[in-house]
């Protein structure tokens, strides 16, 4: 019998048994792509460094421009033009106005700048500008996108190619993030054989150690493989031991039900501590965690389904912890194309595909047991009913968490 926890209590534990671990790396910004940050990232200078325009056009004081049109244009003598690339380090005099390309400095005492299509050039070193200016219009000021001082990027934030982007703006070409870590991982099952070896009587492929390696790949972690182990607790406490001393944590795919053959919870007390046995969710109930030290062990179901969401909801907030990552989720909301019901007292989850129609999206559920692969294939993202609720009607509005692509 499993005496379960509740998914808040299961992540409640991870919280308080598991501390971020102190590895960190110094790396450059064509490394850094994907990789954890282990520090507040703050500005050392502005950005821009200058007043600059955003449009092709003429740079004015805008009090020069007020109720012109275009049949009383004012009109203003070019004081200079500034060309790409070039500082404009020189005051506009009042009543004059000066070329400046999308992008160019704009001189001190300009607060605004008119686009070329609102302008004529008489040919007499006089422009004529026939829609007046805003203060601050088409301008970005000095220090409008970052200030020295100024946070820009959080510490735990897995890095996007748009953080590269800003990385470089500040200069900061080399950043402290998060070791990676080192995951094992490690299938269990006289019935498994490899995905490359035609299933004999009896048999089926191992799904859950390419699908695992995947999704830790995708969530930063260099993973080692130790492959199929047979039921056999001498030699699967053997491959345990082995992964320990190699890997930040280790994952036992299989051998998590109670049964006479299954040895996960045996192995795990022999080299450390077993935390839990049985969180209340379909699927996944019978998941394991313990730990050796500061590394944890999780025992996963054998089903597909049942590993990956267990991997989802609890492995990567585990290992999230151990590296300091931000874990937010992404969410949408949509309404369930289907009643569903539920199992009283355990949070279920499932799979679905996302539809938009007259403006509305749509989460169609995608049925199916927890050891079918195909109910994980194609899905956008997963929702939850929650333990105390016994079903959903039609329609019924959720949150579906997006995993598109991961």
């Amino acid at each position: 019998m499993l005496y379960v926890k509740t998914p808040e209590e299961v992540l409640a534990m991870i919280d308080s048994e598991f501390a971020p671990l102190e590895g960190t790396e110094v790396v450059s910004l064509r490394d850094a792509m994907g990789r954890i940050l282990a520090e507040d990232i703050a500005a050392r200078e502005y950005v821009p460094d200058f007043d600059r325009s955003t449009v092709d056009g003429f740079a004015v004081r805008a009090s020069d421009t007020f109720g012109c049109s275009d049949a009383i244009p004012a009109i203003l003598p070019l004081q200079a033009t500034v060309l790409m690339g070039e500082g404009a380090d020189f005051i506009l005099n009042e009543g004059e106005c000066v070329a400046v390309p999308t992008g160019g400095a704009v001189p001190k005492g300009a607060d605004g700048v008119v686009m070329l299509e609102y302008t004529e050039d008489y040919g007499d070193g006089t422009i004529g500008i026939a829609k007046p200016a805003a203060p601050g219009m088409n301008m970005i000021f000095r220090g409008d996108d970052v200030y020295p001082g100024k946070v820009i990027l959080k510490k735990g934030r897995v890095l996007s190619s748009a953080d590269i982007g800003a990385l470089a703006a500040i200069g900061q070409v080399r950043v402290k993030v998060a070791k990676r870590l080192t995951v094992g991982v490690i299938s269990t099952g006289d019935e498994l054989v490899p995905p490359e070896v035609q299933p004999g009587p009896g048999q089926v492929r191992d799904v859950n150690s390419p699908m695992l390696e995947a999704m830790l790949t995708a969530f930063g972690c260099n993973v080692i493989n130790y492959g199929i182990v047979i039921d056999d607790e001498a030699l699967l406490a053997e491959k345990v031991s082995k992964a320990i001393s190699q890997c930040d944590a280790v994952l036992l795919s299989g051998g998590s039900s109670v049964g006479v053959k299954d040895a996960a919870c045996r192995i795990i007390e022999s080299v450390g501590q077993l935390l839990l046995h049985g969180i209340a969710i379909k699927p996944g109930k019978p998941t394991i965690l313990g730990k050796t030290g500061e590394k944890p062990i999780v025992g996963l179901p054998g089903h597909p389904v049942a590993a990956y969401f267990i991997t989802k909801l609890f492995v990567q907030p585990l290992l999230g912890r151990l590296t300091g990552r931000d874990m937010t989720a992404y969410t949408v909301t949509a309404r369930v194309t289907e009643s569903i019901s539920a199992n009283h007292g355990r949070a279920q989850y499932h799979c679905c595909r996302l539809t938009r129609k007259d403006g509305q999206l749509y989460a169609k559920p995608i049925r199916g047991k927890s050891g079918l692969i195909t109910t994980l294939a194609g899905a956008d993202g997963y929702f939850c009913i929650d333990r105390d609720c016994e079903g959903l009607p039609q329609n019924a509005e959720i949150q579906v968490i997006i995993t598109s692509g991961v």
